[in-house]
């Protein structure tokens, strides 16, 4: 393979990157903790756009319980994002890890 053949699959790869990126954007993915108590939605691109907190989750008397419950919801629903993001990027790197990405 010459250099002008690198260059551009290169630039190929970046504009597949770009694309993906705003794709991840627009990507949803949810997650629920306490039985469904407390849902969190968020997107690809790592952004909570969503937080539902069901009535009856909240007792005065146990707001540990329920703080308890939103993050692991948050961190349940950011995980999911991130393996979405290394998935579709990773499907364009070959599953390179190029410093910098996701």
């Amino acid at each position: 393979m010459n250099m002008a053949q690198m260059m551009k699959q290169a630039r190929k790869m970046q504009e597949q990157l770009a694309q993906a990126e705003e794709a991840l954007k627009d990507a949803e993915v949810s997650s629920s903790a306490g039985g469904g108590m407390v849902k969190v939605t968020a997107t690809g691109n790592m952004r909570i756009t969503s937080i539902q907190i069901d009535p009856q989750a909240v007792d005065p008397d146990d707001v540990e319980l329920l703080q308890d419950m939103v993050m692991a919801a948050i961190n349940d629903a950011l995980t999911s994002a991130q393996n979405l993001a290394n998935q579709q990027m990773g499907a364009i790197t070959g599953g390179l890890n190029i410093p910098g990405l996701m």
